[in-house]
């Protein structure tokens, strides 16, 4: 299994995206790169929160890859890497994505992947255009959990969301896949979509997408940042990626920020 970018290896490091983001900023980036790390000792999640990960237990990495759209054109990136994170893992597993949709795994918007409703994998999403004309270098963080998800739980606290972790989703009887395995076949996932999305956008997605929505057509609240919590049904995304919130006499158009999504009761 082989990849078209450079491929980088550390023991330990801050932060991959950060070390990819300071070559952004610095102008240095030129082909795509996809760097790993065994561990983060500053692993970042979204909306500065840190990412805990047991360096056994975890698989974290970044990827660099430079989109010929605007930033504004980019929106429905971070549900694309969910996607394409879940066809790697059933590359990597040799198993149908409709065994890991059985076996309870789904998408939540804007940027995580759950199994039964605990949390499998985040993806947290930086970068920017340095000046109008120059590609679109987006840093593409993920980090999903392999093994001892009651361990990864314990670190994180009481009030954190459930975790889960890949050798809950597998079947008993199938072997956990070597991590570079693992790896190399999310980062061919990357590089295939990332390329359809640059071409297509988020649109062509859509209707995939929709079925692994983990809150469709349930009642939800979405909160973050200094706004009051907005409470409707989800009714799926529309062809950019914003979320559709649906109200008594109104449907919200919700776009990806600092936005938690949890089922109201």
């Amino acid at each position: 299994m082989t990849a078209n970018c450079i491929l980088e290896r550390v023991i330990e490091t801050r932060s991959t995206n950060d070390d990819l983001l300071e070559r952004w900023r610095a102008g240095t980036l030129i082909d795509p790169v996809a760097r790993i790390a065994f561990k983060q000792t500053a692993g970042k999640g979204r909306a500065g929160r840190a990412w805990l990960a047991n360096p056994n237990d975890s698989i974290c990495f970044s990827m660099a890859f430079p989109f010929k759209r605007s930033p504004a054109q980019l929106t429905g990136l971070s549900l694309l890497v969910g996607f394409a994170v879940i066809e790697g893992i059933a590359q990597a597993c040799n198993v149908d994505q409709s065994e890991l949709y059985q076996a309870g795994l789904r998408l939540k918007w804007p940027n995580d992947l759950l199994l039964n409703n605990a949390k499998l994998a985040g993806i947290l999403i930086e970068g920017g255009q340095a000046k109008t004309g120059d590609p679109t270098w987006m840093i593409v963080g993920v980090g999903i959990n392999l093994r001892n998800a009651s361990k990864i739980e314990k670190n994180l606290g009481q009030n954190e969301l459930k975790v889960s972790s890949l050798e809950q989703l597998l079947p008993v009887n199938m072997r956990m896949p070597d991590a570079e395995f693992l790896w190399l076949a999310l980062i061919q996932s990357f590089e295939r979509h990332f390329q359809k999305f640059d071409q297509q956008g988020f649109s062509v997605y859509q209707d995939e997408w929709l079925k692994w929505d983990a809150f469709m057509n349930q009642k939800v609240c979405v909160s973050g940042g200094s706004q009051e919590p907005l409470y409707g049904f989800d009714v799926g995304v529309d062809i950019n990626g914003a979320l559709l919130l649906q109200q008594q006499d109104k449907t919200l158009t919700i776009y990806a920020g600092d936005v938690s999504l949890r089922v109201q009761s």
